[in-house]
């Protein structure tokens, strides 16, 4: 359960909240949050003491939707008044009605996510808001579900991609991109509150714009392209204004994403990219129906390495997917070592309910799937191990997310390989100097002594 903010007035009507699934369901709660907040509604850090629970929940995969329904029948046992929003509401079941709803028939409401206003209606019918709604109380950037030192930015709902392994489309719906002027906004809001890292996130991050056709807008009275270069570099300027990074997540490996890169070199945006390519083979890519030319992606990759040679790549990948054969498998594995990919992560395949590759002829038995997973990760924690040892000795950039007693006994923060609770960390040590301290929220540069795991151990400087 998120650890909401709790407003003041005794009298004012609480509501718990859960918040389930990606970070850009994270977003949809913080807007579900804010408005709550605007209202005058309090939050409650238990059911018990909740007037009524909003669970924000995730649909994706079967372990996410096992989560989700277990997280319902908790709230509704200590509590029994529960709204249900996020991917999960907007499943079917197997007879064809709501799954939600045939799990738990007793909830108040159910909605789809991204649906603000429907939640807040469901909200008022069942605990009406208060009189005087404590609007000043409402911090410009909204609520916010993350540290205050770094926030989730979407600039995106919904996809136009149909990936034979996903539903989302079904239940978020096709790409509708957010107006830039408005998008711009919110990044500045979020700077002006103190936060020190932007990580934008959609669906596909890299087809920002495509469905207005790239349309101009305006942003402080000056023209600006809907259009993925046009958002970061606009991003990227303001960023440096306040010292701040700008994190980029979820990009497809199309070619107009090359031109992303020199505005990673000139330091406008992270040299990260979190590009979720699911697989190498051409004939798996083509049975997944995957966007973008999977053929070049090493070409791709070491291009992007020419233009921005510290650009660190993460990835996503599906072993197991119905008709992979071992050399296949092979190929991914040679791909892995290949590309350098520096960060991956893989799914053993999980046939999800409405997604059209469960139909797919030569489905790969359970255990052989879990069993590649396992040897996939083996070979992908041995080319980022390497990578990272070949870190030791560099001096670089940390932004600190923990530090106890001022870190004067060390503490915890990430450089700019690393994505929050996704990546690893860089451990921080006791520093050098008596005088020099940690703040939550602060840049502090470090030397790298160790790489140990999926970390780097290093002293503050």
């Amino acid at each position: 359960m998120s650890e909401p903010v709790v407003q003041s007035g005794p009298s004012s009507p609480k509501v718990g909240f859960v918040s389930l699934g990606c970070p850009k369901a994270l977003t949809d709660s913080e807007l579900i949050l804010t408005q709550l907040s605007a209202e005058g509604y309090q939050t409650s850090k238990t059911f018990a003491g909740a007037d009524l629970v909003i669970v924000n929940t995730c649909g994706f995969i079967d372990d996410a939707v096992r989560e989700s329904l277990d997280t319902i029948g908790e709230a509704l046992a200590a509590n029994g008044k529960v709204i249900v929003t996020g991917c999960l509401g907007a499943r079917e079941g197997e007879s064809g009605g709501n799954l939600v709803r045939q799990m738990h028939p007793s909830v108040l409401a159910v909605t789809g996510p991204h649906a603000t206003h429907e939640v807040m209606t469901a909200v008022h019918q069942h605990l009406p808001k208060p009189h005087d709604p404590f609007v000043d109380l409402v911090p410009a950037q909204g609520i916010k579900l993350t540290p205050r030192h770094y926030a989730y930015l979407k600039i995106s709902e919904g996809c136009n991609h149909r990936c034979t392994f996903c539903i989302i489309p079904s239940m978020r719906g096709d790409l509708v991109s957010r107006p830039i002027g408005d998008v711009l906004t919110e990044a500045r809001k979020l700077f002006d509150a103190g936060v020190k890292e932007l990580l934008v996130v959609s669906q596909d991050t890299s087809a920002y714009g495509v469905d207005v056709q790239y349309r101009t807008g305006f942003w402080d009275g000056r023209p600006v392209k809907t259009r993925m270069f046009d958002l970061v570099r606009a991003l990227g300027e303001l960023a440096k204004g306040y010292g701040a990074w700008v994190r980029l997540h979820y990009v497809y490996p199309y070619p107009h994403v090359d031109d992303i890169i020199p505005l990673m070199a000139e330091g406008l945006c992270l040299p990260y990219l979190d590009v979720p390519l699911q697989h190498s083979h051409p004939a798996v890519l083509k049975r997944m129906k995957r966007p973008a030319s999977g053929e070049r992606n090493l070409e791709r990759i070491a291009r992007w390495r020419e233009l921005c040679p510290e650009i660190v790549v993460r990835s996503t990948f599906i072993a197991g997917f119905p008709g992979e054969t071992e050399e296949e498998f092979q190929d991914l594995l040679a791909f892995v070592e290949e590309a350098r990919i520096d960060r991956a992560g893989c799914f053993a395949y999980s046939p999800v309910q409405g997604a059209a590759a469960n139909e797919l002829a030569d489905p790969v038995p359970a255990e052989l799937r879990e069993e590649r997973r396992a040897r996939f990760m083996a070979v992908a924690e041995s080319v980022s191990t390497r990578k990272l040892r070949q870190r030791v000795g560099a001096t670089m950039q940390v932004l600190v997310d923990a530090a106890p007693g001022l870190g004067k006994k060390g503490g915890e923060g990430r450089s700019y390989a690393d994505a929050p609770e996704i990546d690893g960390v860089v451990r921080l040590l006791p520093p050098e100097k008596i005088s020099k301290t940690l703040k939550v929220g602060e840049f502090t540069k470090a030397r790298i002594v160790a790489a140990e795991g999926h970390d780097l151990l290093a002293v503050p400087i």
